[in-house]
């Protein structure tokens, strides 16, 4: 039951409009409605909370102290309100909408181009799909699952081990016209960094028993996608996943500039609270999902 002091959303809607055309007319028009029933709205919501929330002065409106307050609340709340009720669309005609966080650039570079394979053998299901690079609390979010890198882990949740994180150094053929270089010959070239992981080419030239001090010269991009495309345009060296390079790899857009592989410890799963483990459609894409990831390197 809504509390006598809890705005209706006509009236925010009503307030946060007279907020930016100043006048009750201007309201009025904004929103479709009449000029009284935007005044009533007003004062309808200025009793309510006790406050005046308006100062009136030649039929202009001017926000209070307490009306500059409320106003970034109210906006927020519709905001909110908006996305929730869109959000909530994405189920019409659909038996059920899978809403998962998915690594950025695993998502864009590997899940998604494959996901109309998934929806053909699964109808009625739909996605709603957001990018995620922090941990995901499924206590508070409303995702059915995600797919994050194992240091990840959520308390209380299901953890699935899909592929070890292995990071292959990668370039345009041109900038590689001999193929694969020494380790030290990488130095030389333009290293591609990834902003939220600069610790990666330190440590593969640490693990090659080389100074790694000059590694971290180079553009900066924030995904790795961004540095295969980077790559790909002959920037540099890019230092990335395998599984997010294998397409440009395998169609030759890529060449890798070494031999060697990067083992970072960590690994891509498949996480899932209590809540979606019984359902069928969570089943099938974990299913779904392992069989694609064994199959890549078959």
């Amino acid at each position: 039951m809504r509390k006598a002091y809890t705005p209706s959303v006509g009236e925010l809607e009503a307030f946060c409009s007279c907020a930016r055309a100043g006048t009750t007319t201007g309201a009025a028009r904004d929103l479709g409605l009449t000029q009284s029933a935007v005044s009533r709205s007003i004062a309808t919501l200025e009793d309510r909370l006790g406050v005046a929330l308006f100062l009136r002065a030649r039929q202009r409106l001017s926000l209070s102290a307490a009306g500059r307050a409320f106003l970034a609340e109210a906006e927020d709340l519709l905001t909110r309100l908006d996305a929730a009720a869109t959000g909530v669309m994405a189920f019409a005609g659909q038996a059920a909408v899978l809403r998962m966080a998915v690594l950025p650039s695993f998502g864009r570079s590997w899940l998604i181009p494959r996901l109309g394979a998934f929806a053909a053998t699964t109808p009625g299901v739909g996605f709603d799909v957001a990018a995620r690079l922090a941990p995901v609390d499924f206590e508070t979010a409303p995702f059915d699952l995600a797919i994050q890198r194992s240091q990840h882990r959520s308390a209380g949740a299901h953890h699935l081990h899909l592929l070890d994180e292995d990071m292959v150094a990668v370039a345009a053929p041109a900038l590689i016209r001999g193929g694969p270089l020494p380790d030290g010959d990488l130095l030389a070239l333009p290293l591609l960094q990834q902003s939220t992981r600069p610790g990666l080419w330190p440590d593969w030239f640490r693990a090659a028993g080389i100074d790694p001090r000059r590694s971290l010269r180079g553009a900066r991009f924030d995904h790795f996608d961004m540095v295969v495309d980077a790559a790909i345009a002959g920037l540099g060296v890019g230092l990335v996943p395998e599984i997010i390079a294998a397409t440009a790899l395998r169609d030759g857009r890529l060449r890798q500039a070494s031999t060697r592989r990067l083992e970072t410890g960590q690994a891509y799963t498949l996480i899932y609270p209590d809540r979606s483990a019984d359902r069928p459609d969570v089943a099938r894409f974990r299913d779904w999902l392992s069989a694609e990831i064994a199959g890549i390197w078959a």
